[in-house]
């Protein structure tokens, strides 16, 4: 490697894709940060030498997105802004040699659990007493918990098997750790997330377990939001649910993502759930946890999705009323068993269904944003913008759902406090409210 002068090596993580990624960043920057190498995260300064980006590979837009981030630095290399540039992540793992081929400028590829070898490279070690340890990225007072690597679903369209292998549990008790290491360091909220929350503990326990560690991290002294992200609807474990009921800092919010609203798409996409199960499931969660925020997202254009197979997915989300949705259009993944058969419904097609069922759900978000309107709600503040402090309720999520605005004039806040707020105005994504003193 050349050397300025004697200044240190610096290095650059680039974090892209979901939350489960940027907990694999924060990971790999907790370990290099213990073998002392000067690290940061998306840096806005072009101080760093050494470029690490860490990629998705889920769909044909990620997947575009992080080689257009690999191009960028792999150019900034040939111009010798950059000394060196390793790529790890999803579609490093998914794509290597096709990648080491197209783009030599690389110094090396990792697959997602190759973290050793990647610190190898920095003749450092991977530190086991840093497991449990974690430098966050976000804003100190909310943290994502990947609570489980990996899936076993058998699921048409999804790559993410090929790219995380099977499912593997996280033990209770070291999850529970490295909630006390994230209080102790701020957060206030904690997001689990995994490829599949309710499939949690089947492989170490036998049984599924998530109501277990979920009374185990709700008992975590500094806890006062638990979240839940990814929960797959077939064989839901009921018991969830009396943990929302039973503890007041577990949040009445639910991410489940539904993929359709056609028996015979669901079918097709081999999700083990049809539509008539999906609504009842649904019926039961709310009446088992009264004001429940329901998030899903669903799939525009699966091979052979009929006009008919459309308007029954717009009338089941008319039906259902989802307090949060989003939708992607399908992307044709290789390896996938829907790979098999032909994409055949046209992007054009794709972008016009997905965006009729953003137009109905934008009707339905505000009509419920307004029954919002004149309640008081327990809200945690996450930054400051512009003339207002932007904050959520127990019922969204950071950066895809509903944000509760507050006039910076009238009263100063501090980022990661949590306040009470009554709703003065309501949007279809955005609450405006005052403080209750």
């Amino acid at each position: 490697m050349k050397t300025r002068g004697i200044k240190k090596d610096k290095v650059n993580v680039v974090t892209l894709g979901c939350s489960k990624n940027l907990v694999d960043s924060e990971v790999m920057i907790t370990q290099l940060k213990g073998n002392e190498i000067d690290v940061t995260h998306e840096s806005v300064e072009d101080d760093s030498n050494i470029i690490i980006v860490n990629t998705c590979g889920f769909i044909d837009k990620a997947k575009q997105e992080s080689i257009d981030t690999i191009l960028r630095y792999a150019e900034a290399k040939d111009d010798g802004q950059i000394d060196k540039l390793y790529v790890t992540g999803c579609l490093s793992q998914r794509y290597k040699d096709d990648l080491e081929e197209e783009i030599p400028q690389v110094d090396a590829f990792f697959g997602t659990m190759e973290l050793p070898l990647l610190l190898k490279k920095f003749d450092a070690d991977y530190k086991h007493e840093l497991i449990g340890e974690r430098i966050t990225t976000t804003s100190t007072h909310y943290s994502y918990l990947k609570i489980a690597e990996g899936c076993d679903r058998p699921c048409s369209f999804c790559a993410i098997p090929l790219m995380r292998g099977k499912h593997e549990s996280v033990p209770i008790e070291q999850l529970v750790e490295q909630a006390k290491n994230l209080a102790k360091n701020g957060t206030k909220e904690l997001l689990l997330i995994a490829q599949d929350l309710t499939y949690y503990g089947l492989d170490l326990y036998n049984k599924r377990s998530l109501a277990d560690l979920m009374r185990k991290l709700s008992d975590v002294e500094g806890i006062e939001w638990i979240r839940l992200h990814y929960a797959y609807p077939s064989g839901f474990p009921m018991d969830v649910l009396d943990v929302m009921n039973e503890r007041d800092n577990v949040c009445k919010y639910l991410d489940m993502p539904l993929q359709h609203g056609s028996t015979n798409i669901l079918k097709a996409m081999r999700r083990g759930i049809t539509r008539e199960k999906t609504e009842d499931l649904i019926q039961k969660i709310r009446k088992t946890v009264p004001g429940i925020a329901i998030r899903t997202t669903l799939i525009a254009g699966y091979p052979g999705e009929t006009e008919e197979d459309f308007q029954e997915m717009l009338k089941f989300v008319e039906d259902a009323r989802f307090d949060r949705l989003g939708i992607f259009t399908y992307s044709h993944e290789e390896n996938t068993h829907a790979f098999n058969f032909e994409d055949n419904v046209p992007d054009e097609i794709k972008e016009e269904r997905a965006q009729q069922v953003m137009d109905m759900q934008a009707g339905i978000s505000y009509e419920l944003n307004q029954e919002k309107v004149g309640k008081t709600f327990k809200v945690l503040i996450d930054r400051k913008e512009g003339p207002y402090f932007i904050g959520r309720t127990e019922f969204d999520s950071p950066e895809v759902d509903n944000e509760v605005l507050i006039s910076a004039d009238k009263d100063y806040l501090r980022i990661g406090d949590f306040v009470h707020a009554q709703i003065t105005e309501a949007t279809e994504f955005d609450l405006y409210a005052e403080i209750v003193k």
